[in-house]
C-alpha cells in the first residue's frame, strides 16, 4: 500500500485545534495511545516510527468543523500492514460523532483509491482490491459523563428493522474520565500525565494532584524530548485558560524541559487562584490581544507579504512585525501562533 505526499489542498479558515492536534501531533504520545489504551493486541508494539502523520492531506478535504481531528498511517507487524487512524477530540459531550466519523472514513476510503488508481488504472473495481482499516477513535476529556451510544446505527431511525442496509461500526473511546489516578499512574509514560492533567477542571486542582515523585522522575527520564515539549504546552494551555501569571508558567515549563520534574507542583502550595485569576484577567486579554496580533501577522506572511507591507495593512509597528516574522520561519510550513507568542515572549 501506498499513501501519496501529493496535497490537493482546500482552504479551512479555523483556527488549529489544541487538544488532539497538540497531544496526538506527537508520535510518542500517539504510539502510547495505540499501545495502552487501543485494546488491540496487533498494537501492543506500535512504536513512533512505525506512524507518519498525514492529518495535512485529510484535514483540509474536510468541511471546516472538521478541524479538531489527527490522522496517522501506521505500520504494523512486519511493516508490510498499514491501517489509517482517525483520532477525534472532544471536550463536550457529541451526539454526531459517528456520523462525522463515518464522514471522515469515506473520505478517506476515496482518497485512497484516487491514489491507487493513478497507479494502476481501474484496480479499485478489481476482486482483489482492499481499502485499508480504519481505527476512529475517540479522545474524550469533557466534564459531563459521555453518554453517547458508540454504535452508528444506534443514530438511524427505524434502526431495527433496515438493520441489513446500515453501515455497522462502532469508535472506540478513550474517556480521561474512565481511567483512576492509580491506573494512569501506573503507567508512568507522558499520556499518563496529560490525562492527569485533563482531568483538572481549577488551576487549584493541581495543589491536590499530589503525584509521587518517582512517577515524575520516570516520566522526566525516560521521555524524550519532544514529549517533554509536547507536556510542557499542555500544561501551559491549561494554565493559561485559568489566568495564571505568565511567569508561573514559565516556571512550569522550564521545569518540564530541564527534566527537573520531582517538585513540580510544590510551589502551588498557598498558591491563591481566586487572587491570582482576578489579577490575571486584564493580563489574559493581553495575552489574548497579542496572540490575535501574532495570528494576522501569520497570515499575511503566508500569502508572501513584505514586512513593510504587513505593518501597513495592519497598522502595526514594523520593528514588531519584524521580530515576529523572524521568529515565524522557525516554523514554516505551519505557524504555530502560540510557540511563535511563547518564544516572543522570552527574548522581551
Amino acid at each position: 500500500m501506498c499513501m501519496s505526499e501529493e496535497n490537493n489542498q482546500i482552504s479551512n479558515s479555523k483556527e488549529k485545534d489544541s487538544g488532539a492536534k497538540l497531544i496526538f501531533g506527537n508520535a510518542n504520545l500517539c504510539a502510547q495511545l495505540l499501545r495502552d489504551y487501543s485494546n488491540i493486541e496487533a498494537l501492543k508494539d506500535v512504536r513512533a516510527e512505525d506512524i507518519e502523520d498525514v492529518t495535512e492531506r485529510y484535514i483540509p478535504m474536510f468541511t471546516e468543523e472538521r478541524n479538531a481531528d489527527v490522522v496517522k498511517k501506521v505500520r504494523i507487524r512486519d511493516g508490510s500492514e498499514i491501517f489509517i487512524a482517525l483520532i477525534e477530540h472532544k471536550a463536550q459531550v457529541d451526539y454526531n460523532v459517528c456520523m462525522q466519523v463515518l464522514r471522515y472514513m469515506v473520505f478517506i476510503w476515496e482518497d485512497y483509491a484516487r491514489q491507487q488508481e493513478k497507479l494502476h488504472k481501474g484496480i479499485s473495481k478489481s476482486r482483489d482490491f482492499k481499502y485499508p482499516p480504519v481505527f476512529p477513535i475517540v479522545y474524550y476529556n469533557g466534564v459531563e459523563k459521555w453518554s453517547v451510544d458508540k454504535t452508528f446505527s444506534s443514530r438511524i431511525a427505524l434502526g431495527d428493522v433496515f438493520s441489513k442496509y446500515i453501515p455497522q461500526f462502532e469508535y472506540h473511546l478513550v474517556n480521561t474520565g474512565d481511567y483512576n489516578r492509580e491506573e494512569l499512574l501506573d503507567r508512568e509514560d507522558g499520556l499518563s500525565l496529560i490525562m492527569l492533567i485533563n482531568k483538572l477542571r481549577d488551576a487549584a486542582d493541581f495543589n491536590s494532584l499530589g503525584l509521587p515523585k518517582d512517577y515524575l522522575d520516570n516520566i522526566a527520564f525516560k521521555s524524550p524530548e519532544d514529549v517533554l515539549e509536547t507536556l510542557a504546552r499542555v500544561i501551559a494551555v491549561v494554565l493559561r485558560k485559568q489566568f495564571v501569571p505568565e511567569d508561573e508558567i514559565q516556571g512550569f515549563v522550564s521545569h518540564i524541559k530541564e527534566r527537573d520534574m520531582s517538585d513540580l507542583f510544590e510551589g502551588w502550595k498557598g498558591f491563591n487562584v481566586q487572587e491570582e485569576r482576578q489579577k490575571g484577567k486584564e493580563l489574559g486579554k493581553e495575552i489574548g490581544k497579542d496572540l490575535t496580533r501574532i495570528n494576522l501577522i501569520c497570515k499575511k506572511l503566508s500569502k508572501g507579504k513584505s514586512i513593510e507591507t504587513i505593518a501597513s495593512e495592519i497598522e502595526e509597528d514594523e520593528a514588531f512585525v519584524k521580530e515576529i516574522s523572524s521568529i515565524a520561519e522557525k516554523y514554516l510550513p505551519d505557524y504555530d501562533e502560540e510557540k511563535i507568542y511563547e518564544e516572543w515572549k522570552q527574548i522581551l
